[in-house]
């Protein structure tokens, strides 16, 4: 019998995941022992961004966008929205109103509430298309109005509202001092938010793994396949679009919190159009539908973007290349170009995801 060649299964490489994972850390690992560039530097920029506090809010949005996306065959394209008035709500009730952190937390998830319910009740039926527009408009409102002239006593304007977060820093149980997680090394207040995000991540993975089993779950995935199937079945299909609308909501507004107690301060400009997309990135690069791919996918999306935003800095410092290209805004564009065509090849070879399944892919898709 003929042996297959290399070239004759790579395309069949490229559809497995745990291959493509390999060959990335094996990249990355030469790339680090042979670079005539800082390689270890690079890793561990990128390392560090890949599980440090901001992948962890992404992904937490990203889980939430799943439940819309992935599980209903929602197109909300104004994710960022719920982001934007879960940080606020947190922010807000601390900062302005003189309230407790905690509360703040919980008012950001009720904003989120009737955030879903503005959206759903007026833009669910729509066409996905439709849909897609009205949330997006309605994100961009919502940041417009928390940097509006009007909204200045509640939302701090332009300059947004800063040092909001010290009870949740006060509650830090990780004793002081500097902590090596392998290349890594931490203080116990750069750690405790890692670790307090990356436990929610975990917990709220749990819970949408719980319910995806449930009778709620399979119905939502019933309506994403056929509406009319689920209708004709006695299912309320928009009652059901408007749970998971709200359900994922919820978890975005959590997320939103998560990024405000993590950088101490929110601004209206944290929450452009663009976050969406990098949430659609992570989910699509870890596989929609899936309970472990918004979270593999916030690993790698990070883990790529900072370690190329490294990469440039790194080689026009030794001369590689020219300066310019190591300039802030260069590196900024370069790195999402990068991005962009890292999705362009997953959707051509894998357009399921790393973990996802491709019939429920194609479902989502029609």
């Amino acid at each position: 019998m003929k042996r297959r060649g290399l070239a004759s299964r790579l395309p069949a490489i490229l559809k497995d995941p745990l291959m493509l994972m390999a060959i990335a850390v094996v990249a990355v690992g030469m790339f680090a022992a042979f670079s005539p560039l800082p390689g270890l530097r690079i890793f561990t920029d990128a390392l560090r961004s890949a599980t440090g506090g901001q992948a962890a809010v992404f992904a937490l949005a990203a889980i939430g966008l799943n439940i819309h996306f992935g599980y209903t065959g929602l197109l909300n394209f104004g994710h960022v929205g719920f982001l934007l008035v879960g940080a606020y709500g947190t922010a807000a009730t601390v900062s302005t109103f003189g309230g407790s952190l905690w509360l703040g937390i919980l008012i950001g998830m009720g904003l989120s509430v009737v955030l879903a319910l503005i959206m759903g009740g007026t833009a669910v039926r729509l066409r996905a298309d439709y849909l897609a527009i009205v949330t997006i408009a309605v994100a961009e409102i919502l940041r417009f109005l928390a940097r509006s002239r009007a909204a200045t006593d509640v939302t701090g304007g332009v300059f947004g509202l800063q040092g909001f977060a010290d009870a949740f820093y006060d509650i830090n149980p990780i004793p002081r001092g500097i902590y090596a997680l392998g290349w890594l090394q931490f203080t116990e207040r750069r750690l405790w938010p890692i670790v307090a995000g990356w436990g929610l991540v975990v917990l709220v993975s749990i819970v949408v793994w719980l319910l995806m089993r449930s009778p709620w779950g399979r119905v939502l995935r019933a309506v994403r396949e056929d509406e009319d199937a689920a209708r004709a079945l006695g299912k309320n299909a928009f009652g059901y679009k408007l749970q998971s609308l709200m359900l994922g909501g919820v978890i975005g507004g959590l997320a939103g919190s998560l990024w405000a107690i993590h950088l101490q301060a929110v601004t209206p400009d944290q929450f452009l159009p663009i976050q969406t997309f990098f949430v659609y990135a992570v989910l699509i690069l870890g596989g929609p539908g899936t309970v472990a791919g918004p979270v593999v996918g916030s690993v790698i999306f990070w883990f790529v973007v900072a370690g190329f935003d490294s990469f440039l800095r790194a080689a026009a410092f030794a001369g590689y290349i020219p300066d310019f290209l190591g300039a802030t805004e260069a590196v900024g564009a370069a790195r999402f170009v990068l991005v962009g065509a890292g999705l362009m090849a997953l959707m051509i070879f894998r357009p399921q995801g790393l973990l996802g399944n491709k019939r429920e892919m194609q479902i989502v898709a029609s």
